[in-house]
């Protein structure tokens, strides 16, 4: 029975009518063993008979099964997979193991996962009941959680039951939530008496409700230990009281008292969560056991029908912790003969591992192929364990060190770095030989890197010197590791920076021809160590090789962050975009939601570059979503393009706060680089105040250690401060180094950049220098910078007192800076155009507050012709979502079609080739997710 739970029971009635109004809702209960959060999800189940419930239940005996809990959960709705998009289908067969092909990106599966729910709810609404979610395997709860926070319109309701606090769940943590205390005293008293075998004595009500702290279950099970008479005050009450903290201890006592074939049975249902009642009758036999105990199961809550459960799942847990080991290696033993079908192999090779004590290698072997089938599946997590079981079974040094090692290279993957790091140093004893040893290096590097471990790079660099005589191509792969891991932490990089790792890479030339690879490789190196000029040339046709060759997705992954960098280093910004371009394409086509937000902040900073701020915030509104699903705080709290967009719209609190919290985070995390582009930001938002002592203080810092991708931007904003700070020698030195990089880089924006600057610092003869900035930068798309240059020719034209010719300028700088929200700079334009004698008005930044980002978005996408579905897999939302979101676009903007959606979003000021068309762009297959230098 439910008793009180008023405010818990309200919650849950609010979720399903949300669900039934057409939205969707998720809620986590938490709270301590017997408290009541079962009931609850019993509660739930039996008030909506006009829903659809499915459920699962997590068993900590299964949590190294991938995927294990989301097959169970989608199992009675595997009808509906015909409806997903196929690339969805298959990623969904695929994890459970139903085809085999390219590792499905997990992100994938739970955007299948999530659509697969839509199409069923579609039919009818749909409840999901997720019942001991902490046991979970690892790949299965961070997808459901996945789900759960990409829920909108699909009319689809998710409980999760969870002991621990959702905050302290690696999955759950910011979905709402509903912890659950002990019930209040009359409510606890109200239970007591209506389970008492007779009457119950105050004083003993009171000791019982306060011993138990008002833990429903805890009152059931003691309540039925204890007498008639001592329930009513007439007998002694035992001392202490029988009430242990894990309740499983009362289950315990009384499965003790249980004949041996019963115990076995139950431990038989205990040890395998998805069994159903053909296997449970074959392992029965093969223990010479009666499935047909029906009082057993009556009395000890289980259930026995088509699929076997128990009733509370503190009773499975309490079977399997009464077993001996003996014991369980017996119903172990007897499950892995009862599973004899090619698709129950898994299973089947985990329970024969589970039996086994001492070394084995023919259960290893087949342990070490379910790791491989779990590995293609996506199942990181499940292929690590199992690895890690099969190393414990295996006698051969060499091969248990070979199993160790590709457990912590699986456990990396799925994210477990503190497994990983285990797994690794129990291989290391067991390796013998230069190569092996360098390739665990090069793996410590690699997780001490994923770690924020600030000496990553020099342990890698290690690595990649012993690799360097013995295999070539994997010694400098290990240096783009360590170069990329160096940049990452900056200054704060333990025994090896940046520039080391460049001297090193100079003295480990490629063999051969040169790849992608080795042409970024060579070109950041020639870079680092100071000569710009023959970093131009493997940087550009790194750059030209990246946008003409048609990438596999791996490639992409991979290559396309450092190549938007290389774009960045050679002021290249129309190849930066569309590098950035590309790179978004391929994490939304592959699913690789761990490298989505990434490149939307790549792109979005290109198209801060381009003053595209609203197209800007709306992929930086994008890449917080995908964060938030993810449950992953991609590169900090706050993106750098963000704090630069800040800055640009003169947003001048909220700049700084930003900046300061970011420079926060980045000093307990030892993320170096990101000082550099918070500092930049400062620079920018200074300049555009017209504060030029704090703007030379900021770009100074900006550029203290001449960072990739952003050294070369912070140099003409040294140029223009120090000249207005009367700081000439700091000037002319940021100018003499943009010159170099300006002419070996040939580009119209480097070239527009310097003649901007040289003018700036110009005795005499600037105006051809400003004449010749203007000329350069128009050719490119780069409008901010176009606005400073006119800004700047205003500036000095009044200081000549050319008043007339200054306020053309003038005029095309605050105009082209209101066009694009710029208002800081603006407002400066605006106080030249005033101190020049003209009276301007002030005009209003024009920004597109009536569409939200999500809903500009699916309305550029669906005018340029996207369907619905196509949408939806782009953005990892559901179709009804989709449907959602252009129902309330259309009512905004009063259209009633998609085809006026363009002309509509033209009157809104949508800039026109902000979004290309998704049904022309072809799917990729799955990626494998990478750190990329950029920030």
């Amino acid at each position: 029975m439910l008793v009180d739970r008023e405010r818990e029971k309200r919650s849950i009635e609010r979720l399903v009518q949300t669900v039934r109004a057409g939205s969707s809702a998720a809620i986590v209960l938490c709270g301590e063993p017997g408290i009541g959060k079962t009931a609850l999800l019993d509660y739930a189940a039996e008030a909506v008979p006009d829903l659809q419930v499915i459920r699962v239940t997590g068993v900590e005996p299964e949590m190294d099964l991938g995927f294990a809990a989301l097959h169970q959960l989608a199992r009675p709705l595997l009808s509906f997979l015909v409806r997903l998009p196929v690339p969805q289908q298959e990623a969904l067969r695929a994890a459970f193991g139903q085809l085999d092909g390219p590792t499905p990106d997990r992100f994938l599966v739970g955007l299948a996962m999530l659509s697969l729910l839509t199409a069923a709810a579609e039919v009818r609404p749909l409840l999901c009941l997720v019942d001991d979610a902490q046991w979970l395997d690892s790949e299965s709860g961070e997808l459901l959680a996945f789900v759960a926070r990409r829920l909108h319109a699909e009319r689809v309701g998710m409980l999760f039951a969870v002991r621990e606090s959702p905050e302290r769940d690696p999955h759950l943590g910011g979905l709402p939530s509903l912890c659950l205390g002990g019930l209040p005293d009359r409510a606890a008293e109200e239970l007591l008496q209506a389970i008492a075998r007779g009457p119950v004595d105050t004083g003993v009500a009171r000791r019982v409700i306060a011993e138990t702290r008002g833990n429903p279950l805890a009152i059931l099970e003691l309540t039925d230990e204890l007498s008639a008479a001592q329930l009513a005050g007439v007998a002694m009450l035992p001392e202490p009281l029988p009430v242990g903290a894990m309740l499983e201890e009362r289950f315990l006592q009384q499965i003790g008292g249980l004949q041996g074939p019963s115990r076995m049975l139950l431990l038989l249902c205990a040890a395998d969560s998805s069994l159903d009642a053909d296997v449970l009758r074959s392992a029965a036999a093969q223990l010479n056991l009666d499935v047909g105990v029906a009082a057993l199961a009556a009395e000890h809550h289980l259930v026995l029908g088509r699929q076997v459960h128990f009733r509370h799942p503190l009773v499975r847990s309490a079977v399997y912790a009464a077993a001996s080991g003996g014991e369980r290696r017996r119903a172990h033993e007897a499950l892995a003969a009862a599973y004899i079908t090619e698709p129950q192999r898994d299973r089947r090779a985990w329970h024969r591992a589970a039996a086994t004590v001492g070394p084995d290698e023919d259960i290893a072997a087949e342990l070490d192929h379910s790791a491989d089938r779990a590995r293609a599946r996506g199942g990181y997590a499940a292929s690590a364990a199992r690895l890690a079981r099969a190393a414990e079974l295996t006698v051969d040094r060499s091969l248990r060190a070979d199993r160790l090692l590709r457990a912590a290279t699986a456990a990396l993957a799925a994210g477990a770095t503190d497994v990983a790091h285990a797994r690794l140093d129990e291989a290391i004893p067991h390796l013998t030989g230069v190569r092996p040893l360098a390739e665990a290096r090069r793996l410590r590097g690699v997780i001490r890197f994923a770690r924020g471990g600030t000496d990553a790079p020099a342990i890698l660099l290690q690595a990649a010197r012993e690799l360097a005589p013995i295999d070539l191509p994997t010694a400098r792969e290990t240096l783009l590791d360590a170069l990329e891991a160096a940049h990452w932490f900056g200054g704060e990089a333990e025994g090896a920076s940046v520039r080391d790792v460049a001297r090193l890479v100079q003295a480990t030339p490629a063999a051969g021809p040169q790849s992608t690879a080795d042409l970024l490789l060579d070109g950041f190196a020639a870079r680092l160590t100071g000569s710009f000029a023959s970093a131009v040339t493997p940087l550009r046709a790194a750059v030209a090789a990246l946008r003409e060759d048609e990438l596999e997705t791996r490639e992409a992954m991979r290559w396309l962050g450092l190549g938007c960098c290389a774009a960045g280093e050679l002021c290249d910004a129309e190849s930066l975009g569309v590098l950035a371009g590309r790179w978004v394409t391929a994490a939304r086509a592959a699913g690789a939601l761990s490298v989505l937000p990434l490149a939307l902040g790549v792109l979005a900073g290109a198209e801060v570059l381009a003053g595209h701020f609203d197209v800007a915030e709306g992929y930086l509104d994008e890449r917080r979503e995908v964060a938030s699903a993810t449950n992953t705080g991609v590169l900090g709290t706050i993106a750098p393009q963000q704090l630069l967009l800040m800055a640009w719209r003169g947003r001048a609190s909220e700049a700084r706060s930003g900046a300061a919290a970011v420079l926060e985070e980045s000093i307990e995390h030892s993320s170096g680089n990101v000082v550099g582009y918070a500092r930049h930001a400062c620079a920018v938002l200074e300049l555009g105040l017209g504060n030029y002592e704090a703007a030379l203080g900021a770009a100074i810092d900006a550029y203290e250690d001449d960072p990739l991708c952003l050294g070369t931007h912070v140099l003409p904003d040294i140029v223009e401060a120090g000249a207005r700070c009367r700081s000439h020698a700091v000037a002319l030195s940021a100018l003499e180094r943009l010159s170099d990089r300006a002419v070996a880089s040939g580009t119209d924006l480097a070239l527009g950049l310097l003649a901007r600057s040289r003018a700036v610092l110009a005795q005499g003869g600037a105006e051809p220098l400003y004449r010749e900035s203007i000329e350069h930068l128009a050719r490119t798309s780069v409008t901010p910078e176009l606005a400073r240059a006119h800004l700047l020719l205003g500036e000095w034209l009044r200081r000549e007192r050319r008043r007339r010719d200054a306020r053309r300028e003038l005029r095309a700088a605050e105009e082209l800076f209101s066009v694009i929200g710029a208002a800081a700079f603006a407002e400066r334009s605006r106080n030249e155009l005033l101190a020049t004698g003209e009276h301007t008005r002030r005009r209003s930044i024009e920004t597109r507050d009536e569409l939200t980002a999500q809903e500009a978005r699916i309305a550029e996408e669906a005018a340029h012709g996207a369907s619905n579905a196509e949408i939806a897999a782009q953005l990892f939302i559901s179709q009804s979502t989709v449907a959602y979101h252009l129902r309330k676009v259309f009512r905004k903007l009063g259209v009633d079609s998609r085809a006026q959606l363009a002309r509509a979003l033209a009157r809104e000021g949508v800039p026109a080739g902000t979004a290309s068309p998704v049904a022309s762009r072809a799917l990729i297959a799955q990626g494998e997710s990478t750190h990329s230098l950029v920030a």
